[in-house]
């Protein structure tokens, strides 16, 4: 009887997959930020924040939008600066996930938000990662007559990564500090000791 040869991943198609998923991850958080954008009302359509479940959490702050203009935060999509670090985190993330050498039994998460490069954004953007540690209410977010919480209780963060720019590395990693948070990023040597 024929028994066909035993399937084995090559390198291009693991590459295809993860392109995949990549792309279905973005393609499911930009419905999700679509669903939520009608609810908010107009002005408010772009995709802020991208969040992955896993035992630890890592933040991250990236440009992916342009500066907004008549009283939107957010513009354009800045596909160099933006997109790309953030493919780079979430390809980084799925890489070590699945090395099972690395971290056993450990799952890492995200929480990727989006500075709209506004350094006022970006400021406004990592208080939600220290939104965590000052939460001292233990209960969950119930609504009234049973639907689902339109809030979703902030998760803790280990560290940050991100923020493009110095003047937004050290605005972020001033408040982070405060909080003992681990924060990465710089564009100057001098400040990668912030």
């Amino acid at each position: 009887m024929f028994q066909p040869p035993a399937y084995t991943p090559n390198r291009t198609s693991r590459i295809l997959a993860l392109l995949l998923l990549v792309l279905l991850l973005l393609l499911y958080s930009s419905l999700k930020a679509a669903q939520a954008a009608k609810a908010k009302g107009p002005g408010h359509t772009h995709l802020n924040s991208i969040r992955i479940d896993g035992d630890i959490s890592l933040g991250g702050l990236f440009p992916v939008h342009a500066r907004g203009h008549d009283g939107k935060p957010c513009g354009e999509l800045k596909k160099e600066k933006g997109i790309n670090r953030l493919e780079a985190m979430l390809f980084a993330l799925d890489r070590i996930n699945n090395d099972h050498n690395l971290l056993p039994n450990i799952t890492l998460g995200a929480r990727i938000l989006d500075t709209c490069s506004r350094d006022t954004h970006a400021l406004e953007q990592s208080l939600t990662f220290v939104q965590a540690l000052i939460e001292k209410d233990g209960t969950d977010v119930k609504c009234l007559g049973g639907g689902a919480p339109i809030i979703t209780k902030p998760e803790r963060v280990v560290g940050v990564i991100g923020a493009s720019s110095s003047s937004v590395s050290i605005m972020v990693a001033n408040i982070l500090r405060l909080f003992k948070v681990r924060h990465h990023n710089s564009t100057v040597i001098l400040f990668s000791e912030v």
